[in-house]
């Protein structure tokens, strides 16, 4: 068994996206080679309602899945296709744009304000980039839960894991996509398949990645590589991007750690990328947003 070594470790920086909403990115609309298929990590934890309830008004995608996951609050979902519904606290809301759709999400905060989730694009391969848009809404109650021995707890959103199933079904990345919880001090080996690139999202507590008894092995992103020791741990809005070996190991940090890990198999693609739309040429980048000028930008 190989441990996966880090490849570099982030933290995802503050931006303004939809109506004038902050959150955080923690990657996206850069070089997503090696995240691919995934192409944009978004952190929307927040607990101010005027820095979030402008929310997401309609807007069109094509090309990609998008998947949103609340921890807190709810997000109001409508699309071109005439799904409406909201989810809640430990709900999924899967995506397929495909050839085209336009929707908006509406975020509201729970009774103290606070709205908490994140959104994770998906590209399509060439192949099912025109696919028929695609909705999938998962409830809390619908999502496996496993406990350890040592009181590890993994929600399994999408994929297989310690031999449970997801609910998401029909997904081009095939992707794994885990929400996990390690008490604190444990060390834990989590399994991921050689193939796939993989990523964690440290979103409470901390911890050390890598083989946990060292430090991790390169300096976060943006400092002196000279000056600068590299950290020693990957805490809260840490991204944490892993090279390859067929398992990853931490080690929890005094308060714990919960984090998403997440993996796909690579496309290895070209990707064309304006916005809400991905394609694979920048003609057909210009041939969808043509589309959306003549109001011809949705097949069905």
């Amino acid at each position: 068994m190989s441990i996966r070594p880090v490849k570099r470790v982030i933290k995802s920086k503050p931006t303004l996206e939809g109506a004038g909403v902050h959150l955080r990115r923690a990657f996206g609309f850069g070089n997503t080679k090696e995240t691919d298929p995934f192409l944009l990590l978004d952190d929307f934890r927040n607990d101010v309602p005027e820095d979030y309830l402008a929310g997401f008004p309609w807007h069109p995608h094509r090309g990609i899945e998008t998947i949103t996951y609340v921890l807190a609050g709810t997000v109001e979902h409508g699309d071109s296709m005439g799904n409406r519904g909201a989810i809640a606290a430990g709900d999924v809301q899967w995506m397929t744009a495909g050839s085209g759709i336009i929707h908006q999400e509406m975020p509201k905060g729970d009774q103290s304000g606070r709205m908490h989730g994140f959104q994770l694009w998906a590209n399509l391969p060439a192949s099912l980039k025109m696919t028929p848009p695609r909705y999938q809404e998962v409830k809390a109650a619908d999502i496996p839960e496993i406990t350890d021995d040592d009181g590890t707890h993994v929600r399994i959103v999408c994929g297989s894991f310690w031999g449970k199933k997801g609910p998401v079904d029909g997904v081009a990345a095939d992707p794994v996509y885990l929400d996990v919880s390690i008490a604190p001090g444990r060390r834990k080996t989590l399994p991921v398949e050689t193939s796939r690139h993989a990523f964690a999202y440290v979103f409470a507590g901390s911890g050390k990645f890598c083989n946990a008894s060292a430090p991790l092995s390169v300096p976060t992103e943006g400092v002196g590589w000279l000056d600068t020791a590299p950290p020693s741990e990957a805490d809260n809005r840490s991204l944490v991007v892993f090279d390859r070996g067929d398992e990853v190991e931490v080690q929890a940090g005094a308060d714990g750690i919960r984090f998403l890990l997440v993996s796909g198999k690579p496309l290895n693609e070209p990707v064309a990328w304006y916005g809400p739309i991905v394609m694979n040429t920048q003609k057909q980048l210009q041939e969808a947003f043509e589309e959306l000028d003549k109001g011809t930008f949705l097949k069905k």
